[in-house]
């Protein structure tokens, strides 16, 4: 739709001026004139074409934004000098950028939704039916708490989840470095020194010095073929099968596998949960997330729930037939359904999973730290040992 930018005096003979989406120059003027403005000057905006990175804002930035917004709703500033004082306090200016988008499209007509859904990269289904429901409803600063609750403990969450494995992957990283440099650089001078007292090696030793070898070798082509596998791995998880493939390994997998799984049920019953309390239906609370899921195995389980509930049937039976969600969840989603309060109960198992999350990460980080530890101390200390097998073979002899 074409975008039209106008001057102009308000009915309090202010000076206005700002951007609006219209099919045409007419249609635009019937919209300013609607909201009591004499227009001074109109014309179509000049199409510009530049080439922009991706606007990346993280979750914490977006929860601030709508605890700030839900703040100055409720204090009864209007909708569009909300925006505005938004769009210059923000730290992202990418994102203040965007705010300030936002900000000319509702100054322009637009509801504050249509606007937010213009930028599906920062505002996410979720958020722009939330705020529709809001809008509809009247109910827009309750949203937008809201959503700073549901964001919030969202990062939480992903922050918990990162925060576990920080540590095995540094510690798996090392052992990877020191490996490749004991290989590389140590044991041929070992090798060097062997060969010129042209003594006999033990098993070990000989393994140790023909991976050592092979490595010195093969290091370039190994490399590559890594990358050559990482490449082809990403094309095949974003394909729909390779998703399904991977993800069920995943879910599979001893302790990891229940870390997902408890993670992907916390978001499923918070998210589902903050949109029916909203006023969002449950079958589009149901299809956005089924988009948040963050498993497709798990996705594929809401996306069939929606598609029996549009039937007819209740949330419960499709969920137990699905195989993916405990039944403990189950059944406390059933007593929601039965009693009315659907919302509440799912708020609750959400609660409730947080803190299992918590103690599977615990749990996990717990089982992970040992075992990364003695698999390098085993490795390090194998190889080294291997080496000095020969010098203790010696002194032997020499006694």
């Amino acid at each position: 739709m074409p975008v039209f930018v106008y001057t102009g005096r308000s009915a309090g003979q202010k000076h206005v001026e700002g951007e609006m989406e219209a099919h045409d120059k007419a249609e635009a003027m019937s919209k300013l004139r609607a909201k009591r403005i004499v227009v001074g000057e109109i014309r179509p905006k000049p199409r510009e074409i530049k080439f922009q990175f991706p606007v990346r804002v993280k979750t914490k930035d977006l929860a601030i934004f709508a605890r700030l917004f839900s703040t100055m709703v409720n204090a009864g500033l209007p909708i569009d000098q909300c925006l505005d004082i938004l769009a210059s306090q923000v730290s992202n200016r990418g994102f203040g950028k965007v705010i300030a988008e936002v900000h000319n499209s509702v100054s322009g007509g637009s509801t504050l939704a249509e606007a937010l859904s213009k930028h599906k990269r920062v505002f996410d289904s979720l958020f722009t039916h939330m705020v529709e429901a809001g809008e509809t409803g009247g109910v827009l600063a309750m949203v937008f708490g809201r959503l700073a609750i549901y964001l919030e403990k969202a990062n939480a969450l992903k922050r918990k989840v990162k925060g576990a494995m920080i540590y095995p992957a540094v510690i798996m990283t090392v052992a990877i470095g020191a490996t490749t440099f004991l290989l590389l650089k140590v044991i041929p001078v070992f090798a060097d020194m062997f060969a010129q007292m042209d003594a006999q090696l033990p098993a070990p030793t000989l393994f140790v010095i023909a991976i050592s070898h092979l490595v010195q070798k093969g290091i370039l082509p190994s490399l590559g073929a890594t990358v050559v596998f990482v490449f082809l791995f990403r094309r095949f998880y974003k394909t729909e099968n390779g998703k399904l493939v991977v993800d069920k390994m995943l879910l599979k997998t001893p302790v990891i596998g229940m870390v997902i799984r408890k993670t992907a049920v916390a978001r499923f019953t918070r998210t589902l949960g903050v949109l029916i309390s909203s006023g969002v239906p449950i079958l589009q609370g149901l299809d956005i997330t089924a988009k948040t899921a963050g498993n497709a195995i798990i996705q594929k389980a809401i996306e069939r729930t929606s598609r029996d509930v549009s039937q007819g049937k209740t949330i419960t039976i499709p969920l137990k037939e699905s195989g993916v969600f405990p039944p403990m969840v189950v059944q406390l989603i059933s007593v929601g359904e039965q009693t009315g309060k659907l919302a509440e109960m799912l708020g609750k198992i959400a609660d409730f999973y947080d803190e299992e999350v918590d103690a599977a990460v615990a749990a996990m980080t717990a089982l992970i730290e040992p075992i990364v530890i003695v698999f390098m101390g085993g490795l390090i200390g194998g190889m080294l040992i291997a080496m000095y097998l020969p010098m203790f073979d010696l002194v032997g002899a020499i006694k």
